[in-house]
């Protein structure tokens, strides 16, 4: 027997919780087999990486795939999109969408809000529910290479107000908001793909300057947290976040008063792995507190079902507790369930934009709330029928040619952008950063449009 048959037919009960709260990766840009037979068995869902994308129509294809493989509630189909410079789904030519940076910049939350809700509209269009963003992390004098410009900036009250404004804006486009990297990664010399991170100063210095964009993205209603291979001596001792108690259970859940999903950040990184390997890392964060498994972009079949296993045995080994297990896998079920039904109002429902009417994308939120219309970045809009939701890697980034901090040719660069230029549908700097209006035209993709050096719009690529 294979691996995958031993596991599920020694003990069928733990391999389906176990099965519940993975999102492997796969390579390709079809599903392979193994995913499908998974997403059947009950597999929580997928994570994408550029490798899986080609063109709209194919991922739209993917996802839909995937959803009629699953059994029970739709899979979580998650993607790093945060804008600016990390992107998956334009992550060949760069994307169109201003980064965290720029925003942070500008300073205008309602812009924040509608770059993130059109974000949100264009990966709902795709069939993707699940968005590893915002990066919550404040900027210290170590300029964490792993964050740079995907962070809003180096004040913790900017970035704890436009991480708020995401996490709005995703959510208002019917996609769950993922605030990322739990305690804070902003303040560290060290890229946690390599090692394993020190956040600089105290616990009482992490309290002031790195928890409150985390509040305040709890309080905007995030619907899950990535911490990250993070140590703080005085909280973690010589653990990293992602696998310590005290870090999740105690002061996230706990002091913090988090009830939604916790999702490790990547497993297959190298602070983790080297340290524990991936299977051990897995049941280690899931006794820790973690709901949800994200083992990485270059994990394997045999990776996630090393996982699983691993999982399978630490529970009748006693080395994890049964009720810890089921309790992430039912606060999975109770996302996919919420995304599920958000994914099916959504195509009942109508949308009322600042740039016009149409029928909106997934995610059109109640009434009185922003809609995204057809331009899917509306203000004030109505969802009729709708349901309103309360990167890490540098091998995926992309600086596009012409890109600058947190933006890129066909963002917006800090110097270009004003909240009034970008509220009233066009940017004034010269050149490739004004060759595309903002928000778009009613009904445009950001894969329909793209700069040229004449100022002038033409189809993209796609």
């Amino acid at each position: 027997m294979s691996q995958d048959t031993d596991v599920r037919a020694a003990d069928p009960v733990l391999g389906r919780l176990a099965e519940a709260i993975l999102i492997p990766p796969f390579p390709g840009t079809a599903a392979p087999g193994w995913v499908l037979d998974a997403l059947g068995r009950g597999l929580a869902g997928v994570t994408l990486y550029g490798q899986n994308i080609a063109a709209p129509g194919q991922v739209s294809a993917l996802t839909a795939a995937l959803r009629e493989a699953t059994a029970g509630d739709g899979p979580v189909i998650a993607i790093d999109e945060e804008g600016g410079d990390v992107t998956r789904v334009a992550f060949a030519e760069g994307s169109p969408y201003p980064g965290n940076a720029a925003l942070g910049m500008v300073d205008d939350t309602a812009l924040t809000r509608a770059v993130h809700q059109a974000i949100g509209a264009d990966l709902a269009a795709l069939g993707i529910n699940f968005d590893m963003a915002p990066c919550a992390d404040v900027l210290g004098a170590a300029d964490s290479p792993a964050i740079g410009t995907r962070s809003f900036g180096a004040d913790t009250g900017l970035v704890s107000r436009h991480t708020a404004a995401a996490v709005a804006g995703l959510q208002d486009a019917g996609v769950a908001a993922c605030t990322k990297h739990f305690p804070g990664h902003g303040r560290t010399d060290t890229d946690t793909h390599e090692a394993i991170a020190t956040i600089e100063g105290g616990l009482a210095d992490l309290r002031l300057v790195d928890l409150p964009p985390f509040e305040a993205a709890i309080r905007a209603g995030t619907l899950a947290i990535m911490p990250s291979h993070l140590r703080v001596p005085e909280l973690t001792g010589d653990l990293p976040a992602t696998v310590s108690g005290a870090a999740l259970t105690g002061l996230l859940r706990g002091e913090r008063g988090f009830t939604g999903v916790i999702v490790s950040d990547a497993l297959e990184m190298r602070a983790t792995r080297d340290l524990f390997g991936i299977p051990r890392a897995a049941v280690l964060a899931v006794a820790a507190g973690t709901d949800l498994l994200c083992l990485g972009r270059d994990g394997s079949e045999d990776d996630y079902l090393a996982v699983r296993e691993a999982l399978v045995a630490a529970v009748r080994d006693g080395a994890l507790d049964g009720e810890r297990l089921e309790e992430a896998a039912d606060r999975v079920a109770r996302l996919r369930g919420g995304l599920a039904r958000a994914w099916s109002a959504a195509p009942a429902a109508a949308g009322t934009g600042a740039a016009g009417t149409g029928a909106a994308g997934p995610g059109a939120a109640g009434t009185g709330a922003a809609g995204p219309g057809a331009a899917g970045t509306g203000a004030a809009g109505t969802g009729a029928g709708a349901t309103r939701w309360s990167s890490r890697s540098s091998r995926g980034r992309t600086s596009p040619p012409g890109g600058s901090a947190g933006g890129s040719a066909r963002g917006c660069r800090p110097a270009a952008c004003t909240g009034s230029a970008l509220r009233a549908g066009r940017r004034t700097a010269p050149g490739p950063t004004s060759a595309r209006s903002w928000p778009p035209r009613p009904g445009a993709r950001w894969w329909q449009w793209s700069a040229t050096p004449t100022g002038t719009s033409r189809p993209g690529r796609w």
